[in-house]
Parts: C-alpha cells; structure tokens; sequence
C-alpha cells in the first residue's frame, strides 16, 4: 500500500537518494543534505503555524510504500512563489515594429523576463521512481497535494502554477539555455540548475538581460523545444492537465518548458472532494482519493471503497495505514 505523508527529518537518506536520481532540471530537488534539510524543517514548521493568510510556507511530502518499508516518490507545495524572492518566467509576447513611409510592418515574438506568476501557490519538488510512472502512484503522488490544498484552503492562493520541465538533448544539455542562459552566464545547463535550487533564484536578476528577447534571433533547436514538454515531465503534466491545468503565456527561463496554471477552486479533484464519515461495512467499487483532516498528521492514498451519503467504507488495512477509527471524518474526491 502507498502512503502519502508529510516528510521527516528521519527520511532524510531516503529523500537524498531520491534526490539523486530526479532529473537535473527538478531544481527543488538538489542533490544537497543542508538543502533537503531544510526544506524537510521548513514544512514541519510551516504545517505547526497557525496560518490564516498565505505566505511564506512550505510543504514537503513524501510517497511511502508500506510493504516494502521504503520511500518511492516526493512532491511539494510553495504556497506563494516568489514570497522571499521574485518568481522569474519568460512572458511570450508579440511586438509591433512599423514605419509608414516605407510600408513596412512586422509582428516579432519576443520574450520578456517577469514574475507575473509571483503570489500563486506552486506545486514543485516532483519525482516518482520510474516504476510508478503513469500509475495510481503517481496520481497519488500529485493529486494527494490538491487533497491538502482543499482541506485547508486559507493556507493557499487562488491561483495555482506548476513548471513542467522542457526538452533537453541525450546529454542533458538544454538548446533553449545554450541560446540564451549560457550566453549570459557562461555555465552549463547542470551547473545554472544547481545553483539556482542551492543558492536561489536571485541570481538571475543579476545577470540576465532585463530588455525583451528577440526569438527569431534564437537558434532554431532553442525555438523547436520553447512550450515543449520533456519526457521527465510527461507524468505531472498528464496528471495536472486531467485536472483542468492549461498552459499559461510563461515559460520557463532554463530550458524553456510551458508552465500550467489553473485556479483554484477549479481543479477537478479540489472540486470534486468532499467530507465523509469512515464507516464499517462492505468494501469495493470505485477508486477514491482519500486523505485524513489533521493537519499534524496528514496521510493520503487510493482506496476502492464505496461512497453514499452516509459515508465511505474503507477495509481495515486502509484504516490502519490513515490511522483512521470508525466514525472518523475523511476528505474523499474521485480517482
């Protein structure tokens, strides 16, 4: 059985070696135990707050698989990017270029560095052992976050991001970075990602070019992989898009992957859940999403149970493994 939960500092090892082996562009994830540390306490203390407005908190979770006693996936939620540091995307825009007396007028894509998307709530840090891609697992792994959103919606913006990662060469290199990033920074696409999931974003800020890009004047590989998602985003873009995610006029400013967005209230699986009391009785029917209502102890997984207007059945192994009794109150949304 999989198990979703907020991690811990005794998961630490185990989120180091998940760590290692996500893709390079899943900057929230480094390859760094004082980062990954402090993220783990940073969600613990973010969900000991008392919170009545969003801000700067932070949650951390992490995928357990209760038979094999072992961690299979992570996945996070921001609750305002950019609320320590701006939130920088590439704006697609379209500039008018004329001149009358000649006759000539021209429309030029361009791309202009914002943080337009700073204040919404971002579902980062995803990766789920390959094993489980395209799975129940990974739907748990992404969609337990909505569960918590929904339970605790103050905690949260009206407006939720997400960045898919872009296209990248077998090698790992990015065509979108080495016509634009590396230019500026001179460093490899590895090397900006790194930085920027140990030391922040504020670097970019430093060093990137404030005036708008010209895209005609980017390789034609860079202009190929712009909006394009990458095959280690595949798995979080089917989930998030089933969920009524679209993409937004952003990409993103290292490899050049579309970002989704959607508001909260509507995202399927925040829309459909509901409240329900655990009861005894027969077990089966449809797959449902469900997750506990404690805060300091929030668990999530996939049950097939039957749901009525007097409240969802789940088996005792189910119960156990949520840490449920009889009489308990779940949220519940379709799977």
């Amino acid at each position: 059985m999989l198990v979703f939960r907020p991690a811990r500092q005794s998961d630490l090892p185990a989120i180091e070696r998940l760590a290692s082996e996500s893709p390079v562009g899943v900057t929230s994830l480094p390859v760094d135990q004082d980062t990954l540390a402090s993220k783990v306490q940073a969600s613990i203390d973010s969900i000991a707050a008392d919170v009545s407005y969003y801000g700067e908190e932070s949650y951390f979770f992490v995928l357990e698989d209760k038979i094999a006693d072992t961690l299979v996936g992570v996945s996070g939620i921001v609750a305002s990017a950019g609320f320590n540091e701006p939130f920088y995307s590439y704006r697609n825009e379209t500039l008018i270029h004329a001149a009358p007396g000649l006759g000539i007028h021209s429309k030029i894509h361009a791309l202009s560095l914002c943080h337009d998307l700073t204040g919404n709530t971002l579902l980062t840090s995803f990766y789920v052992q390959p094993s489980l891609r395209f799975t129940r697992g990974s739907d748990l792994l992404s969609r337990a976050r909505l569960m918590f959103i929904a339970q605790w919606p103050e905690r949260f913006a009206d407006g939720v991001v997400s960045e898919m990662l872009g296209s990248t060469r077998a090698d790992g290199s990015s065509p979108f970075w080495d016509s634009v990033g590396r230019i500026f920074f001179g460093i490899d696409y590895q090397d900006a990602e790194y930085y920027c999931g140990v030391k922040g974003r504020k670097f970019i800020a430093e060093m990137m070019p404030q005036h708008p890009l010209y895209v005609p004047l980017l390789s034609d590989e860079a202009q190929a992989v712009m909006g394009e998602v990458g095959p280690d985003s595949a798995v979080p873009f089917d989930v998030l898009t089933r969920e009524g995610f679209e993409t937004e006029n952003y990409i993103d400013i290292f490899d050049g992957g579309p970002t989704l967005h959607a508001a909260t209230r509507g995202i399927r699986t925040i829309a459909q859940s509901c409240l329900a009391k655990v009861m005894e009785g027969s077990v089966g029917g449809a797959a449902w999403l469900v997750s506990t209502t404690r805060l300091d102890d929030f668990r999530a997984t996939v049950a097939e149970a039957d749901v009525t207007d007097h409240g969802i059945a789940l088996a005792p192994a189910v119960r156990e493994a949520l840490g449920l009794a009889v009489g308990d109150v779940v949220r519940v949304s379709p799977l």
